[in-house]
């Protein structure tokens, strides 16, 4: 699927939605796709051109990234789900198969909890959903400031994509993801500068910040039990962090597969946790192969 996706705006108690759609719906699931923190609906677009033809496809930029509108934090994960409740109803009715990666495959748990029947199936990739343990007293934690996270130091403006791109193709975690990614990424993660001078990051660094800094504030275990759709979970190898900001192992509880009963528990050895970025066309290959089993 080589074609350009078509730009759509949904309106919201908070603010617009922006979403992206591939192809037209059909007697095949559709596919809704769901991106991490820090990026935006179009890193799946080497996903959906490894894809065969003839599928429709919906990605949306969560709110607080890319062009959908920017609320004041991103304190609470829920409110991300929430936020895309009236996409998943606006395909009511229709077959969906939910694929996530990271922050966007604990969003999905949280919309097929909220949703039961909308989902056909569900792909987590490297989900952000951690040992139960962890989660206790997360939400009684005071909100940290953003500006204390080294994230939010992360340089914000650009001249072009052009120049993103080079400053990062040859720095991990990025030197690792298909160059075309690489690309897709810088393309559309940048907005005109309110200044009319260069660009900036399309996803704020504080609001980026607030994500990372409250990725346990609320317990996904709550809900997981819920689930009524097949869940195959792709898992990238894990071990010791170094920090927060460490990518280069998975941020996945190891028990989660057992835990939610999931019909597949893959370990994909090879990569980190940017799967999506470092092998789109398996990603797609088993997003097809998903599809084709629901009959």
């Amino acid at each position: 699927m080589g074609e350009e996706p078509r730009e759509h705006r949904l309106a919201t108690p908070e603010g617009d939605i922006c979403w992206f759609e591939w192809g037209e719906p059909s007697d095949r699931p559709s596919l809704l796709l769901l991106h991490a923190t820090g990026f935006h609906a179009r890193l799946w677009d080497q996903v959906v051109a490894a894809l065969p033809s003839g599928f429709h496809v919906v990605a949306p930029d969560q709110r607080g990234h890319g062009r959908s509108f920017r609320p004041a934090s991103l304190a609470d994960w829920t409110a991300n789900a929430a936020a895309l409740l009236p996409l998943v109803d606006r395909f009511a009715g229709r077959p969906l198969i939910g694929g996530g990666h990271s922050m966007g495959a604990y969003v999905l748990t949280r919309l097929a909890a909220e949703r039961p029947g909308a989902f056909r199936s569900l792909l987590l990739i490297d989900p952000v959903i951690m040992d139960p343990a962890l989660y206790a007293g997360g939400d009684a934690a005071p909100v940290p400031d953003p500006a204390d996270h080294p994230i939010a130091r992360r340089r914000d403006r650009w001249a072009d994509a052009e120049e993103m791109r080079a400053r990062f193709a040859d720095r991990l975690p990025y030197s690792r993801w298909q160059p075309q990614v690489l690309a897709d990424y810088c393309e559309h993660g940048l907005l005109p500068a309110p200044s009319g001078e260069g660009y900036e990051l399309a996803c704020p660094p504080a609001l980026e910040a607030s994500m990372y800094q409250n990725a346990l504030r609320t317990d996904p275990y709550a809900w997981l039990g819920n689930l009524d759709a097949p869940v195959t979970l792709v898992r990238a190898p894990a071990g010791p962090r170094e920090g927060g900001l460490d990518f280069s192992q998975s941020p996945t509880w190891t028990g989660l597969g057992a835990q939610i009963g999931a019909v597949r528990d893959e370990l994909w050895s090879a990569n980190s946790h940017f799967i999506p970025m470092e092998d789109p066309a398996r990603v797609a290959a088993l997003l097809a192969g998903i599809a084709a089993n629901q009959g």
